[in-house]
């Protein structure tokens, strides 16, 4: 089968070439913009394909495409703009600009195989632009990963946010009618925490949900750290993870044994944020 390539898609003439820039994003060690993208778009789109930080990047009338890192050698096309405003700002977003909306459809779409080699965030589209092969298009805007199966679920903050928020149905479906027993581990200090879902609590989705709510889901020692450190404490350092999962109609009775021995196998009484 012929290859396809990016250039097939977007149809620049060699002329020009020189006015179009890719911009890759990802992680710099504080976010990952993968977790941003999941939860609003417009923070990719916008903040970091027109951040600047000492030299300019673009110019007024250049074309900009946004790549997001998908893995270690496949990136997720998510826009594509012309600069239309340099606000000459330093360490902000120094740009502005307005999709072209001919390649709209592609948005969020098309996953390029591309093994970047150099530092830089970015080059002229023209001189990697028979290199970018299109490996994929998804049939509808990527959302984040599927379901991975209980025994694989380790999530952030941010991430079980989006997964939420955005009413993922095989996340929703996997977790709505399970019981559980779940770890919470703060990767700041290395506590964890051991909790239950079960029927008094609305199943594992509704015990998430209330995580999300406002941090705690109620219990004593989170409520405590929420108060000293605040929310956004919880929200750059909490992961949230499977240890056993049940179907509805296992007794409560066996999933808070189960939690108890956890607790005592973890030691989350003494060194974590288990309070009973």
């Amino acid at each position: 089968m012929e290859k396809l390539y990016l250039r097939d898609l977007l149809h620049f003439s060699e002329e020009e070439y020189g006015n179009v820039k890719i911009r890759f994003n990802q992680s710099n060690g504080y976010d990952d913009p993968m977790d941003l993208y999941q939860h609003n778009p417009d923070i990719v789109n916008n903040q970091w394909l027109f951040w600047r930080s000492k030299q300019r990047y673009f110019q007024v009338g250049q074309i900009a495409i946004c790549l997001l890192k998908l893995s270690y050698d496949t990136w997720l096309f998510t826009t594509i703009k012309k600069v239309t405003k340099d606000f000459n700002l330093y360490d902000g977003i120094n740009y502005e600009g307005e999709e072209l909306e001919k390649y709209k459809s592609y948005f969020g779409r098309v996953v390029i195989k591309y093994r970047k080699t150099f530092q830089a965030q970015g080059c002229y589209y023209g001189s990697i632009c028979d290199d970018l092969e299109v490996q994929q298009i998804l049939p509808a805007i990527f959302d984040g990963n599927d379901f991975p199966g209980y025994d694989k679920v380790r999530l952030s903050y941010g991430q079980l946010e989006t997964v939420l928020n955005r009413g993922k149905r095989d996340w929703i479906a996997a977790l709505e009618n399970q019981k559980a027993v779940y770890l919470i581990t703060d990767k700041e200090s290395g506590k964890m925490y051991v909790g239950s879902a079960t029927s008094d609590y609305g199943m594992l989705l509704q015990r998430w949900r209330s995580y999300i709510a406002n941090g705690h889901g109620g219990n004593k020692e989170l409520i405590e750290l929420v108060e000293r450190k605040g929310i956004d404490y919880i929200k750059t350092n909490f992961y949230y993870s499977i240890l056993e999962n049940y179907n509805a109609k296992v007794d409560d009775r066996v999933i808070l044994e189960r939690e108890s021995w956890w607790k005592e196998t973890l030691q989350t009484r003494t060194f974590g944020y288990n309070s009973n």
